[in-house]
């Protein structure tokens, strides 16, 4: 949360020089409060298992977190039973009219395709170009991040020889960076992924900024410098158990799978493994929630569509 001091105090400007956020007591005092509202766009297969993960994340804060649910509709979910979609979820027709402070985006299975190649591609776009218009700001997480940087962007994807499948050591680049508040220099995220995207076509976009990057797993974070989109291409929402989940599941199939970099101690899978991005990940989506959706977003929501996309929320 801010702090609130007297603008004349000498730390006052030099806070804010360190894009620290700081208000005055006027601020303060006439700040319009209420419930943040997000939506989950869940795009993974074990969906009530990536509900409890983003839950955890979005529960961190002092804030009051609105949740809904949303789920494709041009896709037959195959591990998710249609009462439970039905029950706990909404399709984009039915809040296609609703704004949002903020939206994530999940990964989902489907990065060995092309992006036009994955059936529901066309609704997905829709969605994405919706949530300009309609939700302050937008987390797209590992596959949902590919798909942002190519629809919003034009950057492709290329993919990868073998699975990027570990823990690796990632790279503050912006260490001001509001979405990076608090973090070391190096820390720790999962990665789960069969493509990427290069620093250099990333380069080439003026309205782009690299935020975080590891030597082993490439570029991590992106940001849209008007601080309203943020791609995400690991995921530091997963649980201690997730890739030891996966890892078995694939060697159960036969599947040829190295080890997860980082991730069991000596490399080891009969031995426990090191939960090491645990205070990185609640950082990061407590950040993302104070400082880019609630310090941010307009109290009428309705407020949203008369925004300058070109706002620049300072990263």
């Amino acid at each position: 949360m801010p702090i609130c001091i007297s603008p004349e105090l000498p730390a006052y400007h030099t806070l804010s020089e360190e894009n620290i956020f700081v208000m005055d007591s006027d601020r303060a005092a006439h700040q319009d409060i209420r419930p943040l509202r997000v939506l989950v766009l869940n795009l993974m297969p074990k969906k009530i298992e990536t509900e409890c993960q983003f839950l955890r994340l979005l529960s961190n804060t002092p804030l009051q977190v609105n949740v809904e649910f949303l789920h494709v509709s041009s896709h037959i979910s195959k591990n998710t039973s249609q009462n439970h979609l039905a029950t706990f979820y909404r399709t984009f027709s039915e809040i296609q009219d609703q704004y949002y402070d903020g939206c994530i985006i999940t990964g989902a299975p489907v990065e060995h395709l092309a992006f036009e190649d994955v059936d529901y591609w066309q609704e997905i776009c829709t969605i994405m170009e919706w949530t300009k218009s309609h939700v302050f700001s937008t987390l797209h997480i590992c596959w949902a991040a590919l798909a942002g940087l190519y629809y919003h962007f034009d950057v492709p994807k290329y993919d990868l020889p073998q699975k990027m499948f570990g823990v690796f050591p990632q790279h503050v680049l912006e260490p001001h960076c509001q979405l990076l508040r608090g973090f070391n220099d190096v820390f720790h995220a999962p990665h789960s992924r069969h493509a990427e995207v290069h620093r250099e076509d990333i380069e080439k976009v003026p309205q782009l900024k690299i935020l975080t990057e590891s030597e082993l797993s490439g570029v991590h974070i992106v940001a849209n410098k008007n601080g309203r989109q943020y791609f995400i291409t690991g995921h530091s929402e997963y649980d201690r158990d997730t890739l030891k989940g996966e890892y078995f599941r694939d060697k159960e199939k036969g599947a040829e799978i190295a080890v997860p970099y980082g991730y069991f101690p000596d490399d080891d899978p009969t031995k426990e493994p090191h939960f090491s991005w645990g205070c990185s990940a609640n950082l990061l989506f407590s950040n993302w929630l104070n400082y880019c959706v609630y310090q941010q977003t307009p109290y009428d929501l309705t407020a949203l569509e008369l925004y300058n996309w070109d706002w620049q929320a300072g990263l």
